[in-house]
């Protein structure tokens, strides 16, 4: 099997999400969406145990690297046979696909846009008791496909710093993630148990911090529901 630093080629994993031109999703919905559809590959069978671990090593040992794509209804069907798991969140749906060389992708996949997935910001998140939270940085700008990434690392990082309870816990709750956006005073006073920090090749310039995450709900901010 291809490793990551051969021919040059990075391995990522690819995150499809839906997008209806008359009744888009919203961008936190998108973003939630994203991170859910992240931890639930990981947590699969397949990926534990079965055919999907192999590429999920080879990818993780380099990088976590994700490409948020969008794809409209036709596209969207298109590419729900390729390996991978699909979660839906009211209006909202993603499908992550196990991890492989950036290039030759299948071509369903490739031809989805990535670049500028932007969707309606039309308040804050509707999730309630869910059991991780993610909060974006206050002081950047990001499309919504680059925020469902980072929600994506942020998901995927917390699931593995979680002990076998928690992320037992978490997995009956089907994975729910609450998405908010700190103040900038809550994120001056709130480091997170998670933070991720972008490599700033593509939106942002040079490594920046986009996002952090907490858990259980006992331990989230006191600012939980901003």
């Amino acid at each position: 099997m291809t490793e990551p630093d051969d021919h040059g080629i990075p391995w990522a994993m690819q995150i499809a999400v839906r997008y209806e031109r008359a009744d888009p999703a919203d961008h936190v919905s998108t973003c939630e969406v994203a991170a859910r559809a992240v931890v639930a590959l990981l947590a699969s069978e397949d990926a534990q145990h079965g055919a999907w671990s192999e590429p999920i090593r080879i990818w993780r040992d380099a990088a976590i690297r994700k490409l948020v794509r969008r794809a409209r209804p036709a596209p969207w069907l298109g590419v729900q046979h390729l390996p991978g798991v699909t979660v839906t969140q009211g209006k909202a749906a993603a499908r992550a696909f196990v991890p492989a060389p950036v290039r030759p992708l299948p071509p369903e996949l490739a031809k989805l846009q990535v670049e500028g997935t932007e969707l309606p910001r039309t308040g804050p998140s509707s999730t309630v008791g869910a059991y991780l939270l993610i909060a974006l940085n206050p002081h950047i700008e990001m499309t919504t496909g680059k925020a469902a990434a980072q929600c994506g690392h942020a998901a995927q990082l917390s699931w593995e710093a979680m002990t076998p309870q928690q992320r037992a816990t978490w997995a009956a709750d089907a994975y729910r993630v609450r998405v908010t956006t700190a103040t900038p005073a809550h994120w001056a006073r709130q480091p997170g148990q998670i933070h991720v920090v972008d490599a700033g090749f593509t939106e942002l310039d040079g490594p920046t911090e986009t996002v952090r995450a907490w858990w259980p709900p006992a331990h989230w901010p006191d600012w939980k529901q901003a």
